[in-house]
């Protein structure tokens, strides 16, 4: 392997996560649009405008980049930037001196698939990880057993965005830590004299 393999590995994996997140992003973006209190097609066009949206601003990307061609050099380095933080691998992600419990890394991955959304299915999450070269031959059912035996919830009937029915998953609630509470102070009044 030369020694530039590894940089370009990183930022190949960087590139293909950060297009699989912002077109993540985008398909949840544009569902969110979808009106349900109303049928038919009326219901579709908030998703209709949304995604009209997105194409006037690659248009209008496209042209500014026609223009002005040095934008290009700004938006290529930004790029190279955000490939490069998300192709760290995961030896690189937490310090040698603070071990991860193996639940946390499995929380912390899981917040990271969530992205703003504040439910995932597990099929989503098990299609990544088979995209990864992980859980090869393993089903939906074999990764609920192991969230479950990590102690992460896994609700029977959650609805994620730009998905059309529920089926099982994991809520953003359940992962992120409950604040710490104050202990509560004693009222009794004190009978020593």
């Amino acid at each position: 392997m030369s020694r530039l393999a590894r940089p370009a590995a990183r930022l190949a994996a960087g590139s293909a996560a950060l297009a699989r997140s912002l077109g993540v992003r985008a398909a949840a973006w544009v569902a969110r649009g979808r009106r349900h209190d109303l049928t038919g097609w009326r219901a579709a066009l908030g998703c209709w405008a949304r995604l009209a949206l997105l194409t006037l601003g690659g248009y209008l990307l496209w042209r500014l980049v026609r223009a002005v061609p040095g934008v290009m050099w700004l938006l290529t380095g930004a790029w190279m930037v955000t490939a490069w933080r998300a192709g760290r691998p995961p030896a690189e992600e937490t310090p040698a001196n603070t071990p991860q419990q193996p639940g946390e890394a499995v929380r912390a991955l899981l917040l990271d698939l969530l992205g703003d959304a504040p439910a995932i299915h597990l099929r989503t999450v098990l299609a990544y990880l088979q995209e990864q070269g992980q859980w090869e031959g393993r089903t939906v059912g074999d990764l609920r057993a192991h969230l479950e035996a990590l102690g992460i919830p896994v609700h029977p009937k959650v609805k994620a965005p730009g998905s059309k029915a529920p089926t099982r998953g994991v809520r953003r609630a359940d992962l992120t830590p409950a604040p710490a509470v104050a202990p509560a102070s004693s009222t009794t009044p004190s009978t020593a004299a």
